[in-house]
């Protein structure tokens, strides 16, 4: 929770971008630029937010300062309905959904051929993310670095409604219904009502209605299973970094993996502190953001790396 009560009058000069998609909807891409000339070859970081995130989270706020701070062009990729507009289509976003990702991926390596790529993705973004590098081997970004992802949907979706972790279920699900409401406000003889929706009290719940029926999955289980992130790390073949905390009140020991289901190219790192996409330490007064150094630094021993 502390990036969220340090960070409140960060400002960045955005630049924003629709990038209409094959199905007639729309992603919104938020840009910052480095104060340095761009160049061809100007390294760029393209950002998955988390659940019901934007370009307007602290982290997401964080990175992109961080990123122009070392001359790189960053950029976040807004999911259906993320950006403060609605989208089109009845359906939305959810953790495993990647057409979004790789269009946006897509876009971004023709308009720039030849700047190195990098993705990051955090919590529902980064199992999204794991989802998108496991399917897509030859992907033309760089490296990736995914933080907080919920690698076990189902353990995930168990976990938040027991004790504190009910506080952030209720958080995330009333904007989730919200948001969702008003979406049916918009569409013609939408298959939920106003009311259905407001009578819903997890993220199950919303899953079973919502997410799985508009998205072709049997139901939230079947989302769970087919969407869930920790059998997919194997079968990534871009160097990854993976961050998990110990202490993430969103998951439990088996979102954690196991040496066996990591591939050889993911460094996987398991901190015993940092909370759900936090990772504060120093003090209230000289807060340390540590994600901040630290993913910047790994993509730049990336760059360094010669090519195979």
């Amino acid at each position: 929770m502390l990036p969220t009560f340090l960070r409140r009058k960060q400002k960045l000069k955005l630049t924003w971008q629709q990038l209409n998609l094959a199905d007639g909807d729309f992603v919104d891409l938020a840009w910052v630029d480095s104060p340095q000339q761009s160049s061809a070859e100007q390294p760029i970081v393209v950002l998955f937010h988390g659940l019901e995130g934007s370009v307007d989270s602290p982290y997401a706020k964080g990175m992109l300062q961080a990123s122009q701070q070392r001359g790189w062009r960053a950029v976040v990729m807004h999911f259906r309905g993320c950006s403060g507009k609605p989208n089109k289509q009845w359906r939305g976003y959810h953790s495993g959904e990647i057409g979004d990702a790789s269009a946006c991926i897509n876009y971004l390596n023709e308009q720039f051929p030849n700047a190195p790529l990098f993705a990051l993705g955090y919590s529902l973004g980064g199992n999204m993310l794991v989802n998108y590098l496991a399917k897509t081997p030859n992907s033309p970004i760089k490296a990736a670095a995914i933080v907080s992802p919920p690698l076990d949907l189902a353990a995930c979706s168990e976990r938040l409604q027991q004790g504190f972790s009910r506080v952030y279920q209720h958080h995330l699900l009333s904007r989730m219904k919200r948001n969702l409401r008003h979406k049916i406000g918009l569409i013609d003889k939408a298959p939920l009502s106003e009311e259905q929706v407001k009578t819903w009290r997890n993220f199950t719940q919303f899953d079973e209605h919502y997410t799985a029926k508009a998205h072709g999955f049997a139901g939230a289980a079947d989302y769970y299973q087919r969407c869930s992130g920790l059998a997919l790390l194997k079968d990534i073949r871009h160097p990854t970094l993976l961050i998990h905390a110990a202490d993430d009140p969103f998951m439990d020991q088996r979102v954690i993996p196991q040496g066996h289901q990591l591939s050889p190219c993911v460094d996987y790192r398991l901190s015993h502190r940092g909370g759900h996409v936090g990772f504060v330490n120093g003090s209230l007064l000289r807060p340390n953001f540590w994600l901040e150094t630290t993913i910047p630094e790994w993509f730049q021993q990336q760059l360094e790396r010669p090519a195979k």
